[in-house]
């Protein structure tokens, strides 16, 4: 090449191009970055709790008795934990529940083994089929199933720890885990109350 020829324009587009490419992978790591670490002021002030971000939250209100209110928390496999709401009548006695018994009717739910992936042994229970007595302040409420199905798993701790109810009844101090038909869940579905509904109706916060 003769030494005054001018430098081609596919020359002249190298810089250009080598600076659209430097362009492009800042506009990446920035997309990167806020998907990554999120600007602080959009974060909630404080984490969601396990239950609000795996479970689907219902409530039952006055369930057979005025203040016997209960929880149904569905997890997407369907499974239903079944507990005592913030509102019902007992959490709210003088020194709240300071007894948990599940030997009630015929039998001792405590004492339900259910075994291998088909659920063996599982009994079939009502919705107001009774889980379990509370106490509070010389008070016996019954806890009930709030829904027709196989009665998995009773929270045992209970009976040692009622207090787990007074501190934690949405989490650690769950009653019981039950496993509905998909068709009877569809049908007590509508009649159940969501979160939002639950709070307004009770004034909760």
């Amino acid at each position: 090449m003769a030494e005054n020829a001018e430098p081609s324009e596919e020359t002249l587009n190298i810089p250009l191009q080598e600076n659209n490419k430097q362009t492009i992978e800042e506009e990446k790591r920035r997309d990167l970055s806020y998907v990554l670490l999120p600007n602080p002021k959009d974060l909630p002030q404080t984490p969601p709790a396990a239950v609000e971000t795996n479970f689907s939250r219902y409530f039952v209100a006055d369930f057979m008795k005025p203040g016997h209110d209960q929880y149904v928390y569905r997890h997407a496999n369907g499974l239903c934990v079944i507990g005592l709401a913030r509102a019902h009548v007992a959490l709210t006695e003088a020194g709240g529940v300071t007894v948990v018994d599940f030997n009630v009717g015929k039998s001792d739910r405590s004492e339900l083994k259910v075994t291998g992936k088909r659920k063996r042994n599982a009994l079939q229970f009502e919705s107001n089929s009774a889980l379990c007595k509370v106490s509070a302040n010389g008070n016996c409420y019954i806890v009930r199933c709030c829904v027709k199905g196989s009665l998995l798993e009773v929270n045992d701790r209970l009976i040692k720890q009622p207090d787990l109810l007074n501190s934690s009844a949405d989490r650690e101090g769950y009653v019981a885990i039950i496993m509905p038909k998909q068709g009877e869940w569809l049908k007590i579905k509508d009649s159940l109350l969501s979160y939002e509904e639950y709070v307004k109706l009770r004034g909760l916060s």
